[in-house]
């Protein structure tokens, strides 16, 4: 990380989707506000005053979980701190990609500054130089239940320590040889330090960051290959600019969108009265997805700025706390997973319409006239598994009965659950604009149509990895290749250029490659 640029302050305060990605890509060195390492100071000396004085803290002076009534003598400190942190350490799996881990050390840093958490400014620096100096911790993806995102987090702590496996120099090494190739030591972890170290949801907030830009991303390609398929059908842009006249602001902002792109398609117009409802009421679907993700975003937001420890500090007294349940998160994420349901609803309809034909006087299943060929029927299968593998990940988790630490524990929100199947709907709607836009591009050419705008340009893209279909032929890797396009930040550029949509493009910040 090159150190003479200009550091990006933590201040306790809520971070940006611009903020976490330059993070996440770890071109960005970080510094704590000066302000908040005084109230830090101040809550790490309010929590030792309250020890002194015999008061019983939580993951401090007693044990964890079922054994919070487990008092802990001086000479215990240090193999029970260090054990904390490494008893925590069970995550398993696929590790989460580095950007996510990089934006979750952050957000711990963050969270931890409002002062109120009693850790030491010792482990805030640490957490730091592990970002600054290039040390990412691997963490292992499976194992947290969304109240406190522990055998996550316990991944991070343990890396502080030595212990555990980290990424540098782009080599996957034990913990130890990575801190010390980086010129970093391993921390003792002191009471407190052990517990915030592993006790935070920053995890499933970042992971939660990450998918809402990645879908807003995917949304905006699936709008757009939808919008071309409307195109190639001829469809109106009445209903469009009717909803831009008398629907919510998000239904008049999709329609507005729509509306421009038709208009500038260069395709005509085939009908005036009444087209299948997946057109029609394109406005009225798009403006939910991008309604609920925005909400989401600014709930997910919010939570990069706000202490979700146990217990705090307050003037003195330490008060145990239930805020380690992300329920919020948690529940504006399935909000997003049913949403994408009807993402993915609408464009199978499409799919359905554009293939039978009947619209233009397309032929059925988008075959040449006069030639032998299946053509595009079998292929709109996949899109209805793409559709129903959306679908079937709507079913709601975050209230599933469980039931743990002997009894004490019974409340979770399953939020990095939630988000990985979240991330399972957007890959599906990936590939869903892809095969959108694959039979689009052949109902143009089909037609003879010569596209202008942001159709021609769905069009072009479609075209540089499948030719037109007049045989008969696999299109799996074509469908892939489509995707992959589809997905680059180079197409995605292009997109927010020739049609762009400032609300979710300025929130999102989807100018920035992630």
């Amino acid at each position: 990380m090159n150190s003479t640029m200009t550091p990006l302050t933590l201040d306790g305060g809520s971070l940006d989707f611009s903020a976490l990605i330059r993070i996440g890509q770890g071109r960005v060195p970080l510094a704590a506000d000066e302000a908040a390492r005084v109230r830090v100071r101040r809550g790490r000396t309010e929590l030792e005053a309250a020890i002194a004085a015999g008061v019983p803290v939580y993951g401090a002076t007693t044990g964890v979980g079922a054994l919070k009534d487990m008092t802990l003598e001086a000479a215990d400190f240090d193999g029970f701190n260090a054990g904390l942190v490494h008893a925590h350490h069970f995550g398993t799996g696929a590790p989460f990609p580095d950007k996510v881990v990089r934006a979750a050390i952050a957000i711990r840093v963050n969270t931890a500054l409002c002062g109120r958490i009693g850790c030491t400014e010792t482990l805030l620096d640490a957490l730091i130089a592990l970002l600054n100096k290039g040390v990412v911790p691997v963490v292992r993806r499976t194992g947290s239940i969304g109240c406190a995102d522990i055998g996550l987090m316990g991944q991070i702590g343990a890396v502080l320590t030595g212990v555990g496996e980290a990424i540098y120099a782009g080599r996957r090494l034990p913990a130890a040889v990575a801190l010390a190739e980086a010129g970093l030591s391993p921390l003792r972890m002191v009471i407190k330090d052990s517990l915030t170290s592993i006790s935070s949801n920053a995890v499933g907030h970042a992971a939660a960051a990450f998918a809402l830009r990645q879908a807003a991303e995917a949304i905006r390609m699936l709008l757009a290959s939808g919008a071309t398929a409307a195109c190639a059908m001829g469809a109106s842009c009445d209903p469009w600019e009717a909803a831009a006249h008398v629907g919510t602001a998000g239904e008049a902002a999709v329609g507005r969108w729509l509306h421009t792109v038709s208009r500038s398609s260069g395709i005509p117009i085939a009908t005036h009265v009444q087209d299948p409802l997946s057109l029609r009421m394109m406005a009225q679907v798009y403006a939910v997805v991008f309604d609920t993700l925005a909400s989401a975003g600014r709930t997910t937001l919010a939570a990069t700025g706000r202490s979700d420890d146990n217990p705090i500090i307050v003037d003195g007294r330490v008060l145990t706390s239930g805020g380690s349940l992300p329920l919020d998160v948690a529940i504006a994420m399935q909000a997003n997973s049913l949403v994408f349901a009807h993402a993915a609803r609408n464009t199978f309809n499409r799919c359905v319409l554009i293939g039978n034909g009947r619209r233009r006087e397309l032929p059925l299943n988008l075959v040449p006239r006069h030639t032998v060929a299946t053509g595009f029927g079998p292929v709109v299968k996949l899109a209805g598994e793409l559709f129903a593998r959306v679908l079937s990940l709507t079913h709601p988790i975050s209230a599933q009965s469980l039931v743990v630490a002997d009894g004490l524990e019974d409340e979770a929100a399953f939020l990095p659950l939630i988000v990985e199947r979240f991330e399972r709907q957007i890959a599906a709607v990936r590939r869903l604009a892809a095969l959108e836009a694959l039979l689009a591009a052949q109902a143009i050419d089909l037609m003879g149509d010569r596209p202008a705008g942001m159709v021609a340009m769905i069009h072009g893209v479609v075209r540089e990895h499948a030719a037109f279909y007049d045989v008969d032929r696999p299109l799996s890797a074509e469908v892939e290749a489509i995707e992959a396009a589809l997905s680059s930040h180079a197409v995605l550029k292009r997109l927010l250029a020739g049609g762009p949509m400032s609300d979710i493009d300025n929130f999102f910040a989807l100018e920035h490659p992630v």
